[in-house]
Parts: structure tokens; C-alpha cells; sequence
């Protein structure tokens, strides 16, 4: 019996062939995509009823696919995964549609869990760790990002910097 079909939006070919699977393993049909530059011919012809969504791809940030996947289908269930997380990323995954956002690693339950929760947990620690400066700057780019649809020239000149400055920050904080 099916589960549903899933995407999995990553650009890690090793990692999306394990988590493919491990949930095909479950039950779900599974079909992947590198980046949102797939995403348009693949939505043609399927429609996903779930999608795991990586938070950095190489061909632009998950954020655009999870803006696009929820375009398409307003009910599908969007988890994102991220290596490097933040509050403002997380809050902008959840305005664009996603219904969970989760910190790599996590594993094949955790994701079939994140889609079973339908609303939040108050009963969720905060954490105790305090944010770091680092955290801080990645937080403020990536809103700014963001805010400028992701246009790397933009956004150095509203954050005052060189452009070839912020794209050595973006491709140093690049996760895999």
C-alpha cells in the first residue's frame, strides 16, 4: 500500500539515494530533484503529496522550491532540512508554505514524524545555547536574501558590502 508520493528536493546525490530508500522502504513513491531548476518539468507531471526540501542547494536556496512546491499544491506537506539552522530561515520556510523545519542530521523517522505533527508542541524546550555572532551575520544575510528574491548583487549593496564578499561568505557557509 502507498503512502503518498514524495519529493525530495537535495542536491547530495548519496543522501538523497539513501533517504530515497529508506522511504521507498515505508511505503512512499520517491522521486528526486537537484534543485528548483527541476522543479518545473518534474511538477508537470507528478504531484507530490509530501516533499523534503534541503534548506542549500547549489542551484539556489530551498527556500525558492518550497515557495514553488506550495505555489503548485497549497496542501502538500513540505518538511525542510538544514544543516545550518536559523530563526529566520525557519520562519521564512514556514511562510512559504513548509509545515516543518528540521537540523541535519535527521534521520528517515524524524522526517515521516515532522508530517504526522499538524500543529505545534509548546511543550519544546528553548534552547540554552546563545546565538553567536557568526549565527547573527548568517541570519541577517540570509534575510536579506531573502527580501531581495535572492539576488546576490542586491543584496551586498543593502548589507554594505562587495558582492564577491558576500558570495566567498555564502559559498564558505555552503552545507552539505
Amino acid at each position: 500500500m502507498s503512502e503518498g508520493l514524495m519529493l525530495l528536493v537535495e542536491d547530495d546525490a548519496d543522501f538523497a539515494a539513501t533517504l530515497k530508500r529508506s522511504l521507498e522502504k515505508r511505503g512512499y513513491a520517491v522521486l528526486t530533484a537537484p534543485g528548483p531548476d527541476a522543479l518545473p518539468e518534474l511538477l508537470e507531471r507528478h504531484t507530490p503529496t509530501h516533499a523534503v526540501v534541503d534548506l542549500k542547494l547549489q542551484g539556489g536556496s530551498g527556500l525558492v522550491c518550497v515557495d514553488q512546491l506550495h505555489r503548485h499544491d497549497p496542501d502538500m506537506m513540505i518538511v525542510v532540512l538544514t544543516g545550518f539552522a536559523s530563526i529566520a530561515t525557519a520562519v521564512e520556510a514556514i511562510k512559504l508554505g513548509a509545515c516543518h523545519y528540521l537540523t541535519k542530521p535527521s534521520n528517515t523517522d524524524d522526517i515521516l514524524d515532522a508530517f504526522k505533527r499538524g500543529e505545534g508542541d509548546t511543550g519544546v524546550a528553548a534552547g540554552t545555547q546563545p546565538t553567536t555572532i557568526k549565527t547573527l551575520e548568517w541570519e541577517r544575510i540570509h534575510e536579506t536574501l531573502v527580501a531581495t528574491d535572492f539576488n546576490i548583487s542586491e543584496t551586498a549593496r543593502r548589507l554594505g558590502m562587495h558582492r564577491r564578499t558576500l558570495a566567498r561568505k555564502l559559498e564558505k557557509w555552503q552545507v552539505r
